[in-house]
């Protein structure tokens, strides 16, 4: 029967190797996928899971086996699920907004009539600007 400490080994390893599965799972979606959209989707989604399942096996090892409780795991964790999912949202805005193009089959493009009635709304409350004035404007240089 295993003791205290071998399960602690045990469960540990799972979580780190089931963790590092996700991480795989991750990195093939970044390469197999189409376009930023659902990379990001992929990066953010099964990479967070992988780190957290990483982390707490880290975390369990140790708690079990030696008796430790580190707060550092614990503020990783917090700190992935925090910027991980916003950093992703963040990407994909940026490049709706610079209007990168969707994957080929893209069945429906639910943010399109909103970012084109809020931008001509930011046009018709703001002072309108030339854009064929400003891009003829050559830069100058030192």
């Amino acid at each position: 029967m295993l003791s205290l400490s071998g399960s602690g080994e045990v469960i540990g390893a799972a979580l780190i190797l089931i963790g590092a599965v996700f991480s795989l799972i991750s990195a093939i979606g970044n390469v197999r996928l189409p376009d930023v959209y659902t990379r990001s989707h992929a990066a953010s989604k099964s990479s967070t899971l992988g780190v957290l399942c990483a982390l707490l096996g880290t975390l369990l090892y140790f708690l079990i086996s030696d008796g430790y409780f580190s707060i550092r795991l614990i503020l990783g964790i917090f700190f992935v699920f925090l910027t991980a999912p916003v950093a992703a949202h963040m990407i994909c805005r940026s490049a709706y907004r610079h209007h990168v193009p969707l994957a080929e089959g893209t069945v429906q493009d639910e943010l399109k009539d909103y970012y084109m009635e809020n931008e001509n709304m930011e046009l018709d409350s703001e002072d309108q600007i030339d854009v064929t004035e400003i891009e003829s404007k050559p830069l100058a240089t030192d």
